[in-house]
């Protein structure tokens, strides 16, 4: 048993399996002695235990005993014996996978496993909420080229990255914002997103197209309606709801207020917003002045639909993303100091950090550092996690 996590329930994990079956195999038919999900499935163990770079992917194929290859598939040799995958084999396949195959593939095995646990939870779940934010793979940066830049799509709650993309070095991360959510089903999700995203192209799009709602932060970027918002009676408006926190350091409050716009008042210019949002921060970090930050917001949303509460746990939620992923992946697998830049491999390798963390997130676990660290001393823990059952399917695991 990983500590903390309890019994697995094996027959309620998806085999992480048919899903990288559907990645399209890069290499010539002519000398593979590995299958391409077989490979991928090391990655994605060797991340689940806590592998930082590829060659401690490779290391962990060769400390895993005769038992757990099987379990993955691996090839038997003709003289009845097995070796792993080596760095150089690992390494050609990552570099040269295509980067939206994978992507999708884990996208879609960890939105399937987010909805079938908040299926069988018998607590009340609330609405659907996804945060859209991108994050730089520092590490990948070489003389004459920038580093990487990914754009995911994380649900709030239980964080889990159910889409991501590739931002190109000559285009920002506004023209992903549409590619990296069609394919996902909105209807009825609220989907956060900062300021750099607060396009009316996008909003019209979510509330027409893909008929879910959506929390925009607003800024100087749309002039018109942080002039309005900004300038609305916010004076007259009673503080509706109010949080505060201490950790790391800092004390932190926040308060919020919203005003509903009717249209024929003038309303706000931006497609379909029906509330405008004010929130008001204030944090004290030990030894330093207190910091006061105002930040305003539009959503779709009507006051019916969601209390102030609700909308200011949602934008919190999208703030908190940096915490509940991109810290985890910086700090515990390392990415910002991860020197891969070859192909797609930079990509590659954060696209089983994504998997690592939510499959462990959807169980619980909320120190992902120290389930790695006991995911590692027994590597035969790291298969039932992603649903690989077969010769170690044992209930103590």
């Amino acid at each position: 048993m990983l500590a903390n996590l309890g019994p697995l329930d094996t027959s309620r994990i998806a085999d992480l399996r048919p899903y990288l079956d559907l990645v399209p195999d890069p290499r010539s038919r002519r000398g593979r002695w590995y299958s391409l999900t077989t490979i991928l499935l090391v990655c994605a163990c060797a991340t689940v235990s806590g592998a930082k770079s590829i060659d401690e992917l490779a290391e962990w194929a060769a400390r895993a005993g005769t038992e757990i290859l099987e379990a993955i598939g691996l090839r038997r040799h003709l003289l009845r014996w097995r070796t792993s995958p080596s760095r150089a084999t690992i390494g050609r396949v990552l570099e040269r996978i295509d980067g939206d195959a994978l992507d999708r593939a884990i996208g879609a095995y960890l939105a399937d496993r987010h909805r079938t646990e908040v299926d069988n939870d018998d607590r009340p779940w609330p609405r659907r909420v996804i945060a859209v934010d991108g994050k730089a793979l520092k590490g990948s940066a070489r003389t004459g080229r920038k580093h990487r830049h990914l754009l995911s799509a994380l649900t709030q709650g239980i964080p889990v990255t159910i889409a991501q993309v590739e931002v190109g070095s000559k285009t920002g991360e506004t023209k992903h914002f549409k590619p990296l959510l069609a394919p996902l089903d909105l209807v009825g999700a609220v989907i956060t997103f900062d300021a750099l995203h607060t396009v009316q192209e996008h909003a019209c799009w979510l509330v027409k197209t893909k008929k879910a709602h959506y929390i925009a932060v607003v800024k100087l970027n749309q002039p018109t309606a942080h002039g309005q918002i900004s300038a609305l009676p916010w004076n007259q408006v009673p503080i509706q709801h109010t949080a505060s926190g201490r950790g790391h350091g800092r004390t932190e409050s926040r308060s919020i207020k919203t005003m509903s716009v009717a249209d024929n008042l003038g309303g706000i210019a931006f497609p379909d917003a029906k509330l405008a949002i004010r929130v008001h921060r204030r944090r004290k970090e030990t030894g330093k002045k207190e910091t006061r930050e105002t930040v305003y917001a539009v959503t779709s949303l009507d006051a019916h639909q969601a209390t102030p509460a609700e909308l200011a746990a949602w934008t919190r939620g999208h703030w908190a993303i940096e915490n509940s992923s991109h810290h985890i992946r910086d700090v515990t697998f390392g990415e910002d100091a991860s020197i891969v830049h070859a192909g797609s491999a930079p990509r590659a390798m954060a696209a089983f950090r994504n998997l690592a963390i939510g499959a462990l997130k959807i169980l619980g676990m909320t120190n992902i550092a120290k389930t790695t660290r006991a995911i590692a001393e027994q590597p035969e823990r790291a298969l039932p996690i992603l649903g690989i059952r077969g010769h170690l399917d044992r209930s103590e695991t």
